[in-house]
């Protein structure tokens, strides 16, 4: 019985000295996890400081360029020596416009090396006006307008974003085809966020995983109001990307303006 007594006791040490190193072991490492909970919260603040960094540094690019243009299809030695003076001739009578005092440019110049069999595409010309007011003057004929026809080639004129902005406003340009498919009118804003209008409901994005979502939450809807939408000119050009303002999907300038009056007091959810 004594002996009996006297294992039983053994063990019961035992496994009190199991169980304190256990304790010993799970303190630590709840202490461990702790660290690391800390951790992983200010990796996550930083992310979000990082995130919101890189968007000022996108926003304050995208408006360094507000006096910038690009021109697209413009061929390959056209411009001559001096292509400020090769555009200050061309852009008033590719647009109609009369300027007031006439057009100056602080830089103008080609984007890119040049490929050396001349087998590829022109090059774009990048110029930076001296007057925003021309900018926009010549941003909002060229939207208007479309691509415009010299001779035997088409030349854009588009705005100049970030890269980072230019990514964003493809990737929204992307959904333009499921757009079009579940009859939902959009528009492309400056410098990259959507707007949709569906049944009378407004919604702008400006992430385009979040416009995703959205369009897969009508993926096995069916479409109970039909709006016609026309397709457009440049659906199947990926290398031209619209000038600032709205990209119009099948919606004119008087239902723009409807449409601008009816947001005012209506509460969009982004």
């Amino acid at each position: 019985m004594d002996a009996s007594i006297s294992s039983l006791t053994l063990e019961t040490k035992s496994m009190r000295s199991d169980i304190a190193s256990f304790q010993s072991r799970v303190t630590g490492m709840e202490h461990r996890m702790g660290t690391q909970e800390t951790h992983v919260t200010t990796i996550q603040d930083r992310d979000q400081d990082l995130s919101y960094l890189r968007s000022k540094i996108t926003d304050l690019e995208d408006r360094s360029r507000r006096h910038n243009i690009r021109l697209f299809g413009i061929p390959e030695n056209e411009e001559g020596p001096d292509v400020q003076a090769f555009l200050s001739s061309v852009l008033p009578k590719l647009t109609s416009l009369t300027f007031d005092p006439p057009l100056e440019f602080q830089r103008a110049h080609r984007v890119g090396p040049k490929s050396p069999d001349g087998a590829s595409r022109p090059r774009p010309i990048i110029a930076c006006l001296l007057r925003h007011t021309q900018t926009r003057q010549l941003l909002q004929v060229a939207r208007n307008h479309g691509p415009f026809q010299v001779d035997r080639y088409e030349i854009r004129i588009t705005a100049d974003y970030s890269k980072d902005t230019n990514e964003r406003r493809k990737a929204f340009l992307a959904f333009r085809p499921r757009l079009r498919q579940l009859e939902i009118k959009y528009g492309l804003f400056d410098p990259a966020r959507m707007w949709v209008t569906k049944n009378g409901v407004f919604k702008d994005f400006y992430n385009p995983e979040d416009l995703r979502l959205f369009l897969d939450s009508f993926q096995h809807q069916p479409t109970d109001s039909a709006i016609p939408i026309r397709p457009q000119d440049t659906a199947g050009d990926d290398s031209y990307i619209p000038t600032s303002g709205l990209e119009r999907g099948g919606t004119d300038q008087l239902h723009v303006k409807t449409l601008i009056f009816r947001i005012v007091g209506f509460a969009t959810t982004k």
